[in-house]
């Protein structure tokens, strides 16, 4: 029973298991906070710089697009990251020959190709995601910056109405749009309210949550990039005098 134990536990591929753990939590991060971020990022805007609604309602529905795409992105990977532990639970029995002989498939090797190909296209992907979810953290920080030092005028009584932040200058809304930016006691009162500082931290944790997928994705490729270098190598019929 030792021996059936220790057998099935050489079995188990931890590389893909750490990388299916770490996608699935990255994932449900970025998915689930970058959903309610969005959607709070719209009520400060209709609140503190667009009043009229057809200047941002091309905005508006470009996030509830963003929102529904974020629901196929959990759900597609959520169905990835099985498909790849089950196939490292393949590729490593069958590295390690724990059934027996060794025995692979043209077929088997073909599908672990794609695998690795299709792994690094996403790992790439991620990395334009991670970089695009950097974007609404940048865009905060600023306000948030912006606001303290508004706090640190009023405490000396200094004039803070000067003051602004101006988002048409991102490019989000129109030059038309009305008032398109916030200045001074107005400013400051936006970041005290609770919906500003949640959808501040929830798009740093939807950007951390990127990040992590993109690790996870790192670990996938060299799983995969190692199981099919080594099923395609054995299966030569001199592997056991060059290996």
């Amino acid at each position: 029973c030792f021996e059936c134990c220790i057998k099935c536990l050489g079995g188990v591929p931890y590389a893909s298991l750490v990388a299916t753990i770490l996608c699935f939590s990255g994932v449900a991060l970025f998915c689930g906070c970058g959903h309610v971020a969005l959607a709070g990022t719209i009520s400060i805007l209709e609140q503190n710089f667009s009043t009229n609604v057809t200047d941002h309602a091309l905005l508006s529905d470009v996030i509830k697009l963003m929102q529904y795409v974020i629901y196929g992105i959990a759900s597609f990977f959520f169905l990835y990251g099985i498909i790849l532990l089950a196939e490292g639970f393949y590729t490593t029995s069958a590295v390690k020959e724990l059934h027996g002989e060794f025995k692979t498939t043209i077929c088997g090797r073909c599908i672990s190709g794609v695998f690795v190909f299709l792994t690094y296209v996403l790992g790439v992907a991620w990395l334009g995601v991670f970089g695009f979810s950097a974007v609404p953290v940048f865009m905060f920080y600023n306000m948030w910056s912006t606001c303290e030092v508004i706090r640190s005028l009023s405490a000396n009584m200094t004039s803070a109405d000067q003051i602004c932040v101006d988002i048409r200058q991102y490019g989000i809304i129109p030059w038309n749009a009305i008032p398109g930016k916030a200045c001074g006691s107005t400013l400051a009162n936006m970041c005290s309210t609770t919906e500003f500082y949640l959808s501040y931290h929830l798009f740093i944790v939807a950007c951390a949550g990127a990040g992590a997928t993109v690790i996870a994705l790192l670990i996938y490729m060299m799983a995969t990039t190692y199981n099919f270098a080594v099923l395609k190598f054995k299966s030569r019929e001199d592997c056991c005098t060059k290996f």
